[in-house]
């Protein structure tokens, strides 16, 4: 019994002492994600979208980030965001438009459009708030969003922010948070031939409508050619629909297993934003590194 005692001293002594050397999830946006003199600054513009013929009586709002370089003649690289309001904010935890400058400025990056689009919304009934169509738009395994970006919004882009998106599939990526990192995946694996850059943050690998089967489907299907940057957190969700821990590690394994090109990145943190937004400036030269 003393043994079992000193031990159990020993082993919370050892706990605490750690914890005033590094807290979990204690990540801080680096240079790159700040504003800096002499950088040119790109443009933020908000839309609305008010009618979609793949979603029927959804509206949303979307942001477009012009690079200051784009000459309005060329074509662009394009880079769509999920759940773009949280992207975009200059002041958030990614800074996207802020991330950008500096690495376009920089030329770790290419000329790059942003496009930021939130979920579709149903109007409100009577007195309550509007329906938000976030999880059936983000969460299904189809090709039914890839479908929205191609014909609702990117053609609306192109009019109205008066720019000309590449098509070729190499110079589009696409990015997402939680249920927008599954949905980013799902657009690129239905849809090759319109993105072939994958950035998850605390993706939703996960159960809630079947997300959790890519795994065993990926190890299965033929390579796709896909790059795919994935980053999660050791303390992140795990509830009914699963453990979103795992189902990275799991999503990480398959695409080892099947030779893609992909990068994980492990940490502490929790479901939130912070750590990815840390690492957001390497992530995109990660993704970008062979376009010019």
């Amino acid at each position: 019994m003393i043994r079992v005692s000193r031990f159990f001293c020993l082993l919370v002594v050892v706990s605490v002492t750690a914890g005033f050397g590094h807290a979990a999830d204690d990540y801080r946006l680096g240079p790159d994600s700040e504003y800096h003199n002499g950088v040119p600054k790109g443009t933020i513009t908000k839309y609305r979208l008010d009618t979609s013929s793949i979603y029927p009586g959804t509206s949303r709002d979307y942001w477009v980030y012009v690079p200051a370089q784009h000459d309005g003649k060329s074509e662009t690289c394009l880079m769509v965001f999920q759940d773009g309001g949280n992207y975009q904010n200059p002041t958030g935890q990614f800074r996207v438009p802020v991330v950008f400058d500096n690495l376009i400025h920089q030329h770790k990056m290419p000329i790059t459009v942003g496009v930021f689009v939130n979920p579709g919304t149903f109007p409100a009934e009577g007195k309550g708030k509007p329906r938000s169509n976030r999880s059936f738009e983000y969460d299904t395994l189809s090709d039914q969003y890839a479908r929205f970006l191609e014909v609702d919004l990117l053609p609306r882009v192109e009019a109205e922010a008066k720019v000309k998106l590449s098509r070729d599939p190499a110079k589009r990526g696409i990015a997402g948070i939680s249920s927008g990192g599954i949905c980013a995946f799902t657009a690129a694996w239905e849809r090759p031939d319109l993105f072939r850059k994958v950035l998850s943050h605390v993706g939703s690998f996960t159960n809630i409508r079947g997300g959790d089967a890519y795994p065993g489907i990926i190890r299965k299907t033929e390579r796709k050619p896909l790059r795919i940057f994935l980053q999660d957190g050791e303390n992140d969700l795990d509830n009914l629909h699963g453990s979103w821990p795992l189902g990275n590690l799991q999503m990480a394994a398959a695409l080892k297993f099947m030779n893609y090109d992909y990068k994980f990145v492990y940490g502490d943190g929790g479901h939130n934003g912070r750590h990815g937004g840390a690492i957001l400036p390497e992530s995109l030269v990660w993704l970008w590194r062979d376009v010019k």
